[in-house]
């Protein structure tokens, strides 16, 4: 059963793949969230962009490895975040619908962009080099592995 005032988000990304290394970069994203009526517009733009920011973590970076239940790279210095100079170029869409649930129109604007992020890069990969990865996070090895196989024997 959904909650009285539901969200939902669309994202779209547009992300660039080297062969040789398997490196991708991101080109741009577009998110595009219905949130009832937008209170404060400014506040929802951070929180997409804050949101968006945590995805791309888990869709190309955060890989938890663990031996006998401890982390072995749980610290900062390890473990790979986005970076802010890191992040490409945003476009937020403002869905604007007046929910009769939600407080003057509004619906919540929480981590709904965030939930398509592994996805959503998945398929730019695929798009761009016709390989798809169905684990996260999506690595520079998974996607030279991914290639080579798609090759076939030399």
């Amino acid at each position: 059963m959904l909650p009285a005032a539901a969200s939902f988000a669309c994202v779209a990304a547009v992300v660039e793949v080297d062969t040789e290394t398997g490196g991708v970069r991101l080109v741009e994203i577009v998110v595009a969230d219905d949130l009832g009526r937008a209170i404060n517009p400014l506040t929802v733009e951070g929180q997409i962009h804050g949101e968006i920011a945590q995805g791309l973590g888990l869709a190309l970076f955060e890989h938890p490895v663990l031996d006998g239940g401890q982390f072995v790279n749980g610290n900062l210095a390890d473990y790979t975040v986005p970076k802010a100079e890191g992040l490409p170029n945003f476009t937020s869409i403002l869905v604007e619908s007046n929910d009769p649930n939600g407080p003057f129109g509004a619906k919540g604007c929480s981590e709904c962009a965030l939930n398509a992020c592994g996805a959503v890069i998945a398929n730019a990969v695929y798009d761009a080099v016709g390989l798809r990865l169905k684990d996260l996070p999506v690595t520079p090895q998974k996607i030279l592995k991914g290639l080579r196989e798609k090759e076939g024997p030399a």
